[in-house]
């Protein structure tokens, strides 16, 4: 595991008295893996849905109009007036932020061209940097169309494009300024993984997993929900408690949403299963490498 490193250029405002909450979004559980460039478009309309509702503060009735206004090929929409927004409830946005993983969109390009290994002197890895970054971005813009269409005002935020570098694979300086105006303006910030500058080996790739870790470490919120592709590890933690505080949304393998038994947090192996350990803290290293802090599990239990 990666030693911890100091993160430079690491300011952001003053926060307010508002928690945040965090919706990582797996790049499994929004794309088809095995299907280049493929969303999956039923799972990701349901979880800006959900996620919609949860921002309701008591509006369920009202009608909610869309703010992606650009046209979609094949789909005929009206756009929306402008006396449709002079009775529109705000909704309660002002303290998510959502990251996601790239799924299907991104890994061809950055495996086919060794961005992660760096070497941004070599044509391959250059041109990769370039298209794995067109596929991540393309994911991004669709999935804040998503949730913009359910009313939520999402900014897409690209870690490259806000100044963030690593080092040697590990984040060096991520500015997460930017990702707070944004929250405290009322936005909705939307990160992905992304193919950043590296001091060190000029180029990689900085995962979601990682961001979320960083962010969770500068903005402390309150909970995380994780979407996964499975129910295992498919829970909501409460920091520093590891207990149950929200709903979570899950789905099994073939992406059909199903109504599960809640647990208290994240399990070692499916909850169902006999003998599962609630694992009560977790330690995320900068390269997204974890290990289970408490309990202190058997070597047996490990290798499940």
């Amino acid at each position: 595991m990666a030693s911890p490193r100091t993160i430079r250029a690491a300011k952001f405002p003053a926060q307010s008295n508002q928690s945040v909450a965090s919706l990582s979004l797996g790049g499994a559980a929004i794309t088809f893996k095995n299907e280049i460039e493929k969303m999956n478009e039923e799972i990701l309309a349901k979880v800006s849905s959900q996620l919609r509702q949860a921002m309701m503060s008591g509006h369920s009735s009202v009608k909610i109009f869309g703010m992606d206004w650009s046209k979609r090929p094949g789909i005929s929409e009206a756009s929306p007036t402008v006396d449709d927004f002079s009775d529109q409830p705000l909704l309660d946005s002002n303290r998510f932020i959502v990251v996601h993983g790239a799924g299907s969109f991104g890994h061809f390009q950055a495996s086919k061209s060794g961005v992660h290994k760096g070497g941004l002197d070599q044509p391959l890895v250059k041109a990769g940097f370039v298209a794995t970054r067109i596929s991540v971005t393309t994911l991004n813009l669709e999935i804040v169309r998503a949730l913009a269409r359910e009313g939520i005002p999402s900014i897409g935020m690209s870690p490259f494009s806000c100044g963030w570098l690593t080092t040697e694979r590990n984040i060096a300086s991520a500015d997460v300024s930017m990702v707070a105006n944004a929250i405290d303006s009322g936005f909705v910030p939307v990160l992905h993984g992304d193919a950043v500058l590296d001091e060190a080996q000029g180029c990689t790739i900085l995962s979601g997993d990682v961001i979320i870790r960083h962010l969770a470490a500068q903005l402390k919120p309150e909970f995380v929900v994780f979407l996964v592709s499975t129910i295992y590890g498919a829970s909501c933690l409460k920091e520093n408690t590891g207990f149950l505080t929200h709903p979570t949304m899950q789905m099994n393998r073939l992406g059909n949403w199903k109504t599960y038994i809640y647990v208290l947090g994240v399990y070692d192996r499916p909850p169902t299963e006999p003998n599962a350990i609630l694992l009560r803290e977790i330690a995320v290293a900068e390269d997204g490498s974890w290990s289970v802090v408490k309990p202190m599990l058997q070597e047996k239990n490990k290798q499940d």
